[in-house]
């Protein structure tokens, strides 16, 4: 039979340590581009859009379809990169979870990352 103050100890780290993952996560920053630069876009760890940044050149007022297409892109690029971040600082925890780190639907997205 396992020793439960043992496992109430490593359960209690474990939740220390997403909880200092998660922190880590929503202070970092990833930014992502499209258009060789001309639209970025910026994302916390968590996958949180906190500003989108567009060049002068990158605006056609007779194609704004276009524009919008770039900062999708962009908040796309952003966003795949905040995942793959997400994945490498919750790896430990998610790895029997399913789901994607951000909150997809797995046990991962339960615990509100």
């Amino acid at each position: 039979m396992p020793d439960m103050s043992a496992l109430l100890e490593q359960a209690q780290k474990m939740q220390e340590q997403l909880l200092a993952a998660k922190e880590e996560l929503s202070r970092a920053r990833v930014t992502g581009q499209a258009a060789s630069g001309l639209v970025q876009a910026t994302v916390t760890g968590t996958g949180e859009l906190v500003s989108v940044e567009i060049k002068p050149e990158a605006v056609d007022p007779d194609d704004a379809e276009m524009l919008g297409d770039m900062v999708v892109a962009a908040v796309r690029d952003a966003t795949d990169q905040a995942e793959q971040l997400a994945a490498e600082k919750l790896g430990p925890f998610a790895g029997g979870f399913g789901g994607d780190a951000l909150g997809g639907g797995g046990a991962a997205g339960a615990l509100g990352l």
